[in-house]
């Protein structure tokens, strides 16, 4: 009768007291879950439906809310082990299937995604969530249907920006790059505040070689001037692609829209530190009145710019002390280390087996198999935003979730190939960010292709100095090496393993460079900072680099 009044939070109350009284009642326990989702309370209602499940553990209904309370949290994991009893009596309930593919997809199954949502959609043929769902798991898998999944989700939700963005990816990635710009176009006109759409289709400027790509966030934050999320994604946007300076004016004039937003001050002091105004940032830095972790982080690199590896250590403690292994403050605290002579930047990067170069464990001819198809892939790829890259192009999603059989059996070759990285390691070490998984099972996040062809502006195509902070290791797989790399004394097209990043104005010499082989792997730490030379400067027609990259987590790790 609460409800139906309108009064949510007495109805709450109400729940809450009967469950005290009734501790063991599933059906009270089940509503009190529905009431607290209701309320946004994902942590409540986990609680109340884990009780629904212990009283009735044969209800599937109450399985299938327990799991979408603990989706709410990112518990993907546990969604599914909670779902899975009840796969067989649940097989026919379009609701159970959905909400088991939502879960397979976050935790990397691709394949059993697919599965369940074509389950749900055989008993639900209109099921929104179901033929959003499965269209996204076409686009991401490079399933030939990708549009045509989307037309259909459309025809029932057409009023759904992301179903909008994800038909022009598939468009895209079909080859019809005028029809997916238009609906970009159309998106960000209608839908200013959504920023994928904008994202999306300051992307599609970068690709058609427009100065202005990130025109979008300015012409949005015109139509939507009280939003302050569109000019944080513009200036996350230029300064992926090294325009700090202009990232910092972005930075400046958002602080004077939104004075009472603090987060704007820090981005002005990062990227006018990282454009070379040491002055304006440290001055910035010393107003600053938030301790959080970003601000110590950013604050540390400022120090080290100013060559001054004590502060930079002393604000790294602080930042670890909220996140004890978190990938960038250990990497930059390598940095701190070197500046000072500390012997503790050798234990942390320089010990023998963290840096290896090793041939791939696959059959004789997967490589030439691999690199045909990776071709087809990039023909239709472009220079992402936020990356490393400067030219050339990378696969889109994650490389590894394609149904292409030769992808599948490259996957297996190169865990092959990381077991035996694993076992040149130094021992086991519970204070090392890499060696205290030396034991622990490992797998892949995210995976994708870089094809470099020389064609950059300048001196040719590379990557600039760069972690990356979501893996433990990071690597290269080398499938089409240039013949320039072959000169020793040039080293064009190299992978340098330790240089800093160029906005750290650094002297310091990487630890290692490899020249890249054909057919082998080159695996690090993931707190190493890494980059390559750049190639192609020649212009030669037949210039091409071509890798295969992916981070390394542990079974604990990232769910996506």
């Amino acid at each position: 009768m609460a409800v139906h009044s309108g009064d949510a939070a007495g109805a709450r109350t109400l729940a809450e007291s009967a469950r005290r009284a009734f501790p063991h009642d599933a059906p009270l326990a089940d509503a009190a879950g529905d009431l607290a989702m209701k309320a946004g309370d994902a942590l409540a209602a986990e609680g109340h439906f884990a009780a629904a499940c212990a009283a009735a553990p044969q209800m599937a209904e109450y399985a299938v809310n327990h799991a979408i309370a603990l989706q709410q949290l990112g518990r993907h994991a546990q969604a599914v082990a909670v779902l899975a009893p009840h796969e067989a009596a649940a097989r026919r309930d379009a609701r159970y299937a959905s909400v088991r593919a939502l879960s397979e997809r976050a935790l990397g199954h691709p394949g059993e995604a697919a599965r369940w949502y074509d389950a749900a959609l055989a008993i639900e043929p209109t099921r929104a969530r179901a033929l959003h769902g499965r269209a996204r798991i076409a686009l991401e898998r490079g399933e030939v249907d990708a549009v045509a999944r989307f037309d259909r989700a459309l025809a029932v939700t057409p009023g759904d920006a992301d179903l909008w963005l994800g038909k022009a990816q598939a468009l895209e990635v079909a080859g019809n790059v005028t029809e997916a710009r238009g609906i970009a176009e159309q998106i960000a006109q209608q839908a200013p505040n959504y920023l994928a759409g904008l994202t999306f289709l300051a992307g599609l400027k970068l690709a058609a070689g427009e100065a202005d790509f990130t025109a979008p966030f300015r012409e949005a934050a015109a139509r939507a001037p009280q939003d302050p999320n569109i000019p944080a994604t513009h200036i996350e946007t230029l300064a992926g692609l090294d325009y700090a300076a202009e990232a910092g004016e972005v930075a400046a004039e958002a602080r004077r829209r939104f004075p009472a937003l603090p987060h704007f001050a820090l981005l002005e002091a990062i990227h006018a530190g990282s454009a070379g105004d040491d002055a304006r940032a440290g001055a910035i830095f010393a107003t600053l009145a938030d301790d959080t972790p970003l601000r110590f982080l950013h604050e540390a690199r400022h120090a080290l710019r100013q060559r001054d590896p004590a502060a930079a250590e002393h604000l790294l403690q602080r930042a670890l002390a909220a996140d004890p292994w978190d990938i960038s403050a250990w990497a930059l605290r390598g940095m701190a280390w070197r500046l000072a002579d500390d012997p503790r930047a050798a234990w942390l990067h320089d010990q023998p087996g963290l840096v290896q170069l090793r041939p791939l464990v696959g059959r004789e001819g997967l490589v030439a198999e691999a690199m045909a198809e990776l071709r087809r892939l990039h023909a239709g790829s472009s220079m992402p935003l936020g990356q490393s890259l400067r030219g050339g192009t990378q696969t889109r999603g994650i490389l590894f979730h394609r149904t292409e059989p030769v992808l599948a059996e490259l996957h297996q070759a190169i865990r092959a190939t990381l077991e035996t990285y694993r076992d040149q390691l130094p021992p086991r070490d519970d204070t090392h960010p890499l060696l205290r998984h030396r034991d622990t099972p490992w797998r892949l996040l995210g995976s994708w292709s870089v094809r470099l062809t020389g064609g950059g502006a300048g001196a040719g195509d590379y990557h600039t100095a760069h972690i990356h902070p979501q893996g433990i290791v990071s690597s290269a797989l080398y499938l089409v090496v240039p013949e320039e790399a072959a000169d020793t004394e040039a080293r064009r097209g190299w992978l340098e393993v330790g240089r800093p990043p160029p906005d750290l104005r650094l002297d310091l010499e990487p630890l290692k460079v490899i020249c890249p082989r054909e057919a082998h792997l080159a695996l690090f730490p993931s707190t190493l900072y890494h980059g390559t030379t750049p190639f192609g400067a020649s212009r030669r027609a037949d210039a091409e680099r071509m890798t295969v990259a992916f981070d390394v987590v542990t079974s604990e790790d990232s769910t996506a």
